[in-house]
């Protein structure tokens, strides 16, 4: 089964905790603080493996969580950093966020990496907060949450030549036959539902991979059929081989469907319009195909496009399949070896996740329910989260990071008196006037 999207949903490791920790040694009667920072949580880690050509681990297994880092010990022992998770993708793997859609990452080399998940820092021990006026500190810190984010995976297939075409044109056929792929092969339309692939040797010395693309219908642009899932495809193909059935053997014209084919992959990505495009005159074993290509050269003619290169083959009798692959291997030695075509989405650039953490101050808003004064500051409340508030010296702390905020003269003028509760995050606590 090919499997092409899919949703997980990723976290980085949380930070291992800080200790509180005292020298307890002989001959040292008041030795000073000994705790530890924790380590550091694991991230998640997508990378490129050759060997993977589908997304259907992904169906199994869903949510990958990084270890947390190893909390902090005594004597100052700082605990271990976590291992980071390999997530292995197959190449051609887009990462979107699925919150902001944004595009995280485009995997395309093998070896090639993306952070999606950042772990948390390790919290500190009580030896970081030692100070001239406190030098037997009580306080530490807890780890820090690592990050989470919903993942959505889209696999584009990277293959150098890619075949399109209206369905039972004999795509497949001819990649059966100029490969060692075995693709669904039968006398009804959509026999191919998912891509194949194949390596193709040419007999010189060159070779390149070629993908058999499931068939294109009209709308296909706008997601008719399965158009969306079918043409995203071809924009990782270096070189397009338009298979046409020139016998019309279907009572289809074969330069209509050339022309339908080609405005359904303007209309997806107009880019489309400048790939190396050979058109492969297929089914020439019949008699009516050598009348049907002549008529074919005309119209390409008539239209400017006498210039687009046109090859009568059989698939069935391999006639001209040679020249075939020799052409569609000078066109790829013409070109970059890299895909240069863009999404389809609006992206400025192509870019990798790059982790941001949010340092600095963001504004606090109070709001009062009854008796209740509600602090909503994100970032104080990811100081909440970090600390141990299980000792005087951390509420004292907390206590100062809150005046030195401005939070206890904004709680006054909001009319907070001793005895109000005060609420930040899941924390509450009594406001105490001591100005």
């Amino acid at each position: 089964m090919f499997v092409d999207k899919a949703k997980i949903y990723v976290k980085g490791g949380d930070g291992g905790d800080g200790v509180v920790a005292f020298r307890r040694e002989k001959y040292v009667p008041e030795g000073g603080p000994a705790g530890g920072d924790g380590g550091r949580g694991g991230d998640v880690v997508f990378v490129v493996d050759e060997g993977l050509r589908t997304l259907m681990d992904f169906r199994y297994q869903r949510h990958f969580k990084a270890d947390r880092g190893i909390k902090g010990r005594n004597k100052s022992m700082h605990g271990a950093n976590a291992e980071h998770m390999l997530v292995r993708v197959p190449p051609g793997t887009l990462i979107y966020d699925e919150d902001s859609g944004e595009l995280v990452a485009d995997l395309t080399r093998q070896g090639q990496q993306v952070v999606v998940a950042k772990g948390g820092r390790g919290g500190r021990g009580n030896t970081r907060f030692v100070t001239t006026a406190n030098t037997a500190p009580e306080i530490a810190e807890r780890g820090e949450e690592g990050e989470e984010r919903n993942i959505i995976l889209e696999l584009k297939v990277m293959a150098d030549v890619g075949l399109v075409g209206f369905p039972s044109v004999g795509k497949s056929t001819l990649l059966s036959v100029v490969s060692a792929a075995q693709p669904k092969i039968g006398a009804y339309h959509f026999t191919t539902i998912t891509p194949n692939l194949g390596v193709v040797d040419v007999g010189d010395g060159r070779s390149f991979v070629m993908a058999d693309l499931p068939g294109l219908i009209e709308g296909a642009h706008s997601g008719v059929g399965l158009g969306h899932e079918f043409l995203r495809h071809v924009e990782r193909t270096r070189v397009i081989i338009h298979v046409v059935d020139m016998s019309g053997s279907e009572g289809r014209d074969p330069y209509e469907d050339w022309v339908k084919i080609n405005e359904e992959l303007v209309l997806y990505n107009e880019k489309l319009a400048e790939r190396p495009q050979i058109v492969a005159a297929n089914k020439m074993d019949i008699p009516e195909s050598e009348e049907n290509l002549a008529r074919f050269r005309e119209q390409l003619e008539e239209a400017g496009r006498g210039d687009l290169i046109v090859l009568p083959i059989s698939s069935a009798s391999r006639q001209g399949i040679q020249e075939l692959l020799y052409k569609a291997a000078d066109q790829l030695d013409a070109i970059p070896a890299e895909p240069v075509l863009e999404p389809t989405e609006d992206v400025e650039e192509r870019k990798v996740y790059r982790y941001k953490r949010k340092e600095e101050e963001d504004d606090i808003v109070i709001r009062r329910e009854n008796d209740v004064f509600i602090v909503e500051s994100p970032s104080l409340e990811r100081v909440l989260r970090r600390m141990q508030l299980s000792t005087q010296d951390a509420l004292y702390r907390f206590d100062r990071i809150l005046r030195n905020r401005g939070v206890n003269e904004a709680l006054r003028k909001k009319g907070a008196q001793d005895g109000h509760v005060v609420r930040i995050g899941n924390f509450e606590f009594e406001f105490v006037d001591h100005e």
